[in-house]
């Protein structure tokens, strides 16, 4: 059941969509001895300067209606976007590459990240034909793009997204109607996580809802998946079992002891990895005789060796040793104190991970923290206060004072698509935890479900109708 203010934002999602059913020759090549960069190819094609409009290199007409946004890290250059296609408009992702076959090089064709492509560009032709697959087979039209060039000069840098039409109307809106409508979708958007953890709750127990809502989060973006799948392989019932094994079976059931060289290890390494194996290989043997599961796939790519995926597993079972003191703050709901659960998570160590990123680097000069305070944060965002809040009411007016944590991606593109060019605005409601959150729902049940690049999403004039009383922020 919603609360008032989460009922009020739900409410306004649905009627915006009341009776809608569009859910969802030049120098630019440069000279012979400064071709453009790859870099500038995708830049040159996000500002548009290819124009909308093409052929495949089947000859059928595939048309760019929506951009959707550059991707800087891993995956396809360019997310949420949409074309019309056959007479479809298709939504997902799009990738442009120097040739075709690059597709099968960089080892897209196999990797699900790139399932959702609905069109390869590239811009060097091929004496051999290739054709864009994925890894479920489908095929994926291709453009070439060398000869659709309509502008000239050199490119300019692309922001990551482009300001939508609510901007503005934002712009000229009162600022306490704008907290007002955050506040709502922020609360709407929390209550959303605890109706999540309450099915976890209800299927599985309260500890080891929890436990796997820490993995989780433990996991961040690149390895959430693996980290839930390995605390739900390991339930923490288990694991305090038989304590003097949880680290072994940890490190062993998330793959890290497989294949391992010991002699490649230095000392302290081999010691370590010596005990974990005496434990472990009771167990390896029994899971052998088991049937097959799928093994977990670990991304350490584009991830800061503090953060690497041996180093989350450490605190997964640091966290598993500890779990009385964990119970202890977080239940009942009165007994929590957001000071002391930081206290607690911080104090975390381990003899070997303090000072080691992996089981295969030289130890660092100075100890790090197991577990650092922006997953601290992200835990208590994600998982503890959708829990505690709702028994707990005043923890809401808290929770709605919290500065932001670091911005990454997605809100800077939430908050470039809402408020455009206006940093002013744009630093007014990025500032707090509960504005992140609410620019993520906003983006989430907007421009998400948009395939018309703005022109026909609802918002923009949906906000006009948001009548909100005085904030209480």
């Amino acid at each position: 059941m919603l609360s008032p203010l989460a009922q009020r934002y739900e409410q306004f999602v649905h009627s915006a969509y009341a009776g809608v059913t569009h859910l969802a020759e030049t120098d630019l090549l440069g000279s012979a001895d400064t071709p453009l960069t790859e870099l500038e190819w995708q830049s040159r094609w996000f500002a548009g300067d290819f124009g909308q409009h093409f052929l495949t290199t089947q000859g059928e007409p595939v048309e760019i209606i929506q951009f959707g946004w550059w991707n800087h890290g891993a995956g396809p250059d360019f997310r949420e976007c949409a074309i019309r296609f056959r007479g479809e408009v298709l939504r997902g992702s799009i990738e442009l590459d120097p040739e075709a076959r690059a597709w099968e090089y960089h080892g897209h064709a196999e990797n699900p990240v790139y399932e959702d492509v609905v069109l390869h560009l590239f811009f060097r032709s091929d004496t051999t034909e290739f054709f864009t697959r994925t890894a479920s087979h489908r095929l994926v039209p291709q453009v070439l793009l060398s000869d659709k060039i309509s502008t000239t000069g050199v490119p300019t840098p692309q922001p990551a997204a482009k300001p939508g039409r609510c901007s503005l109307r934002l712009n000229d809106w009162p600022l306490g109607q704008i907290t007002s409508l955050f506040e709502a979708a922020a609360r709407y958007r929390l209550e959303l996580k605890t109706a999540r953890w309450n099915r976890v709750i209800q299927a599985h127990g309260w500890d080891q809802a929890v436990f796997q809502g820490l993995a989780e989060t433990l996991g961040y973006a690149n390895n959430k998946l693996p980290m839930t799948v390995l605390a739900q392989r390991l339930p923490l019932a288990q694991l305090q079992q038989r304590p003097d094994e949880r680290e072994a079976r940890c490190f062993g059931t998330s793959g890290f002891l497989d294949g391992f060289n010991f002699d490649q290890a230095d000392t302290v390494t081999k010691s370590y990895l010596r005990t974990l194996w005496e434990v472990w290989w009771k167990h390896r043997t029994a899971s052998q005789e088991a049937p097959a599961r799928p093994a977990l796939t670990w991304h350490a790519s584009a991830v800061r060796p503090m953060n690497h995926p041996q180093r989350r597993v450490a605190a997964l079972s640091e966290i598993a040793a500890h779990w009385p003191k964990f119970r202890r703050q977080l239940q009942p709901a009165e007994a929590f104190v957001e000071k002391d659960f930081r206290a607690l998570v911080a104090s975390l160590h381990h003899p070997y991970w303090d000072f080691h990123y992996t089981l295969t680097s030289n130890p660092a000069a100075k100890p790090m923290a197991l577990i650092g305070a922006t997953r601290i944060s992200d835990m208590l965002s994600n998982l503890i206060f959708p829990l505690l809040i709702p028994e707990r009411e005043p923890l809401w007016r808290s929770y709605c004072q919290r500065s932001a944590p670091l911005d990454n991606e997605k809100t800077k593109r939430a908050a470039l698509r809402l408020f455009g060019t206006n940093v002013s605005l744009a630093d007014t409601f990025t500032s707090k935890l509960y504005q992140h959150q609410a620019l993520l729902q906003i983006y989430q049940d907007f421009c998400c479900q948009d395939s018309s690049d703005c022109a026909r999403c609802p918002f923009p004039e949906q906000i006009q109708q948001w009548d909100a009383p005085a904030a209480t922020t």
